[in-house]
């Protein structure tokens, strides 16, 4: 008996000091974590599911992700309102000088969808991309116009003016579909130019991905650009755009993977090359896809949030990367994703 007492106060001895060593070393199983992110739009259906697919079996972990647009997201990372940002639009070394050290990382790719609202129109729209620019430009007025009569020949196109959405904010979505203009139009490469905020010709601007897909959606013969997952969820639309092989593409994530494939020894040198306006070789690419990246802090300071922080990337860019499809998000290729942890392993942790 003496000697079962010995050995039941040995164990309990022992689970105490184990007790004690985990509370005092790092995030005690009952520690919660509030996490708050800020940025991206076009992200924002598949963070929303990501969070909640990943707070189900984290329940320790509180993730709070505002849609703001990318421009916003970062400048409260700068300010340090937030932990982690999203864009749209990656970072360049020289905007980097002025964040605090951080990495960015790919975490999500989809296609930037033109969507449109034309009732009487029952076939799909199909617009090439000099005829884009100029309904964005502000010379192409109306449906009927000769240039979108050509891109969809044999259609009866209504005689309705269009309405021009674009994004009011700095928006990565924006950089996207600049960049797409920019390099398939030489008229909106001088008048205009590429950018997360330009001097738009025409239009009329809405908030966020939300904000545009409200105004086409309330405005006949408007015409807007967003994350597919919006224009679906709200009954829209989308076009099929022309790439360079001379193909009328939707938007899919199938469409934009063969956009990344093509792209894949230039994204192995630097991650965040676009891939707008792939080369004719990649026949069944969709021509205005994007990747999106995560900013996370390089030496975050709160170590309960740095470790929850480190754990919810590890998700998204693992296992989560399987859900992303079914929100017409691009999955990420094992390189990218693998590429990935490499980067998440620079963070570095503080110590208790």
């Amino acid at each position: 008996m003496i000697s079962i007492f010995r050995r039941l106060l040995l164990a309990g001895l022992v689970s105490s000091l184990v007790l004690f060593t985990s509370c005092n070393s790092g995030q005690s199983s009952n520690e919660v974590a509030t996490i708050i992110g800020a940025g991206s739009s076009f992200v924002n259906p598949i963070m929303t599911r990501w969070i909640a697919d990943f707070q189900q079996t984290n329940q320790n972990v509180h993730i709070n992700y505002q849609s703001v647009g990318s421009g916003a997201g970062i400048e409260q990372l700068k300010k340090g309102l937030v932990d982690f940002g999203a864009t749209d639009a990656s970072l360049s070394d020289e905007k980097l000088k002025d964040m605090p050290p951080l990495i960015q990382l790919p975490e999500s790719a989809g296609p930037v969808c033109i969507t449109y609202n034309l009732p009487s129109l029952k076939d799909p729209l199909k617009l090439s991309g000099p005829t884009l620019a100029g309904i964005y430009l502000g010379t192409i007025k109306k449906w009927n116009d000769a240039a979108i009569a050509k891109d969809n020949a044999g259609v009866k196109l209504p005689g309705t003016s269009i309405l021009v959405a674009h994004r009011s904010e700095g928006s990565g979505t924006s950089n996207l579909f600049t960049s797409y203009l920019d390099a398939v139009s030489p008229e909106w490469h001088s008048k205009v130019g590429k950018g997360m905020a330009v001097n738009w010709p025409t239009g009329f601007g809405g908030k966020g991905s939300e904000g545009v897909t409200g105004v086409v959606k309330q405005s006949e013969g408007g015409i807007g650009y967003v994350e597919l997952t919006y224009a679906s969820q709200n009954g829209l639309p989308v076009a099929q755009i022309r790439n360079k092989a001379g193909n009328w593409i939707a938007p899919s994530a199938e469409s934009t993977s063969a956009a990344i494939a093509a792209f894949s020894k230039e994204l192995a040198q630097d991650v965040r090359t676009l891939i707008v306006d792939p080369p004719a070789t990649a026949a069944d690419a969709y021509p205005i896809s994007g990747l999106t990246f995560l900013l996370i802090p390089k030496e975050p300071k709160d170590r309960a949030k740095a470790q929850a922080l480190q754990k919810f990337v590890q998700y998204i860019t693992t296992s989560g990367q399987e859900t992303a499809t079914s929100l017409h998000y691009a999955k990420l290729p094992p390189e990218l994703q693998q590429l990935d942890q490499q980067l998440l392993a620079q963070v570095t942790v503080p110590n208790q």
